[in-house]
């Protein structure tokens, strides 16, 4: 975790958080390749915390973002696309967005953490919830050209 991190949300990503419901990626409206879901995370600290998924097999891209409805993304991980920081800094294809005071989710840095293929979004999944302290108890599906779980 970047300790760059606005306090009030490294706060909520260091704490046990909890997801008990099952995760069935859906086809996302209007992209053909693209699958995602959306869940609400359990945690007592905030009325909505969520986290939504993005795969794209065809672009080759994954993401996991946290995020409060009303405030935006806090924290999430990006894969399959370059990021370039306010310093102009470009981080890897690989990295994870975090929340600065006055500047949004607009850092990134390269987490040593995930080392899961994003062709393997369970796996990813596992490794993003180890590091963000997210107890999932229910089961991820595995996307599909369908939508529908394997």
């Amino acid at each position: 975790m970047n300790p760059e991190m606005d306090a009030e949300y490294k706060a909520i990503i260091d704490d046990e958080k909890f997801i008990t419901e099952n995760i069935v990626w859906r086809n996302a409206p209007g992209r053909s390749a693209a699958q995602e879901f959306r869940v609400d995370i359990d945690y007592p600290d905030v009325d909505v915390l969520r986290i939504k998924g993005w795969y794209n097999s065809t672009a080759g891209t994954l993401s996991y973002t946290i995020f409060i409805p009303s405030v935006g993304r806090i924290y999430g991980l990006d894969m399959g696309m370059i990021h370039i920081n306010p310093n102009q800094k470009a981080v890897g294809r690989t990295h994870k967005n975090y929340w600065v005071e006055g500047e949004r989710d607009d850092w990134a840095y390269e987490p040593e953490d995930i080392t899961a293929s994003l062709n393997d979004p369970v796996a990813v999944w596992r490794q993003f919830c180890a590091e963000a302290n997210i107890r999932h108890t229910g089961t991820m599906y595995r996307p599909s050209n369908r939508g529908a779980p394997i």
